[in-house]
């Protein structure tokens, strides 16, 4: 007998000590925030899944939505609107119309970390969330991976060792039946110093799509 996938936490999520008060914290100075776990965002038959590290405070933990709400957003979705993944407009407050089309984003880690840090064992202890969002994504076939620990993340929850696909900006490979590419993270540090570029972050997207139709 199959059993119920659970891709998506609940809203007052135990498992994870730290980030349970971190979220209480925040929830006591921001209580009009989400303040839990950001759940998965996007087209539940998409074929292209774009997974993050972990929500930030004043983004997803505020908004309820993965990458809204910070720097990271603005490139994200201005860049799934141009290669044909998203439609409708971008709010930070999440007031939008914005859609996502064949594409599902979610976080390997779904509460927010102190620091934007979270530990080894909150990976660990989430990851079972990560492995039931895949299985319940039917047409899947390409991940992109914004930055180093998410890729190792990802390679974890397919069962191969994080050293199974090299790091790096553009990196690709076929993992199990997925087709994995990695991208530095669409962060503000990136984009700044120029470690990360649009037209960079735009042939990643590119190269999904191209990945799709093989």
């Amino acid at each position: 007998m199959s059993r119920t996938l659970n891709p998506e936490p609940p809203r007052d999520c135990p498992l994870c000590p730290r980030l349970v008060a971190y979220r209480a914290e925040n929830a006591r100075q921001n209580p009009d925030w989400w303040n839990g776990p950001a759940p998965s965002f996007g087209d539940p038959n998409a074929r292209l899944l774009v997974a993050g590290l972990a929500p930030g405070r004043t983004g997803a933990n505020r908004t309820g939505r993965p990458f809204t709400g910070d720097h990271a957003g603005w490139l994200l979705y201005d860049t799934l609107r141009k290669t044909g993944f998203a439609t409708g407009g971008y709010d930070p407050n999440g007031d939008d119309d914005l859609r996502l089309v064949d594409c599902m984003i979610t976080n390997a880690v779904r509460c927010a970390p102190p620091q934007n840090k979270p530990t080894a064992t909150e990976e660990n202890t989430c990851r079972p969330f990560l492995v039931d969002r895949l299985a319940a994504l039917p047409r899947l076939k390409v991940i992109v991976t914004l930055g180093d620990v998410s890729r190792r993340s990802i390679l974890r929850t397919l069962g191969y060792p994080a050293t199974a696909m090299p790091a790096g900006h553009g990196i690709e490979g076929k993992v199990g039946p997925y087709t994995l590419i990695n991208s530095y993270h669409c962060s503000r540090l990136n984009t700044n110093t120029g470690r990360l570029t649009a037209e960079m972050f735009e042939d990643i997207f590119k190269r999904a799509k191209a990945a799709l139709e093989e």
